[in-house]
């Protein structure tokens, strides 16, 4: 029994747009780990450089216009923090990353396996 060619036009256009789809959120997670990891290594060169300081060495972030001093301890917290929540975002992304690519691959396989079928069930 074969497929109507309707159904089967309707079912790779929905394959088709699936694989579309999985193929553009790969590049912006890509996209997005590649920002997250950038983030980390000016974390990491931030901390490195505090930690090149000598303890007394006065410190200052910016609070919007202005800049408030600030004890160095609470700043490497901060940066130990803000590195944690990063890799944790990354770790994330990366699952998400790998489970779009495993849609794109099934959708493409999906679509390769109906076309050489010739639309038969």
């Amino acid at each position: 029994m074969s497929i109507p060619n309707e159904a089967l036009q309707k079912l790779l256009q929905e394959i088709e747009a699936r694989a579309i789809s999985s193929q553009q959120q790969i590049g912006v997670t890509k996209a997005q780990i590649t920002a997250k990891q950038k983030n980390i290594r000016l974390l990491e060169l931030t901390s490195k450089e505090i930690g090149s300081l000598s303890k007394d060495t006065k410190v200052y972030e910016g609070v919007g216009k202005m800049f408030v001093g600030v004890p160095m301890d609470t700043v490497d917290k901060r940066l130990a923090s803000e590195k944690t929540e990063l890799k944790t975002d990354i770790e994330s992304l990366e699952k998400k990353l790998n489970y779009l690519e495993m849609t794109h691959k099934n959708s493409r396989e999906n679509l390769e396996q109906i076309l050489k079928s010739g639309g038969r069930a």
